[in-house]
């Protein structure tokens, strides 16, 4: 299965996908797997540590000011913004919930992915977007099939 996610990941040109299927095998295959458990406790409060200082660092090298911070409060942009990212926020904790409910939803995941590379010429972001507008549209179908 780390196989194939790894030859998906390369095919989609998600590079994240990728690593972390190559990280995952040679963990498996070197006899590491005792870390599996702390990667599953611990790995997206860490990626999210990383991604949230790739975020911030215009904030620490001066390239946002504060007029740039107060901006977002009383601007429409600004103010859509938030509302994006409490939206966004919101999907990915039911993606997250997905995923861990439904782990091998990955490979749908990653072919909606691929299609949307291919055809839409979309950008791979992360499954757990993916997972949450997956976990939006199985809530919204479930409504319409009471």
């Amino acid at each position: 299965m780390l196989v194939a996610l790894l030859i998906i990941g390369i095919i989609s040109r998600s590079n994240l996908i990728a690593t972390a299927a190559c990280v995952l095998l040679i963990l498996k295959l070197s006899n590491l797997s005792f870390i599996f458990p702390l990667l599953e406790r611990r790995g997206l409060e860490l990626g999210l540590l990383f991604l949230l200082l790739a975020i911030l660092i215009p904030m620490a090298t001066g390239q946002i000011t504060e007029k740039d911070f107060f901006y977002s409060f009383t601007s429409i942009p600004g103010i859509m913004a938030i509302i994006g990212g409490a939206l966004a926020t919101h999907l990915n904790q039911h993606g997250l919930k997905l995923l861990q409910i439904n782990p091998e939803i990955i490979f749908g995941l990653v072919l909606g992915s691929i299609i949307g590379i291919v055809f839409f010429n979309g950008q791979p972001v992360g499954p757990l977007m993916a997972a949450g507008v997956a976990a939006l549209f199985l809530e919204v179908f479930s409504y319409f099939n009471r």
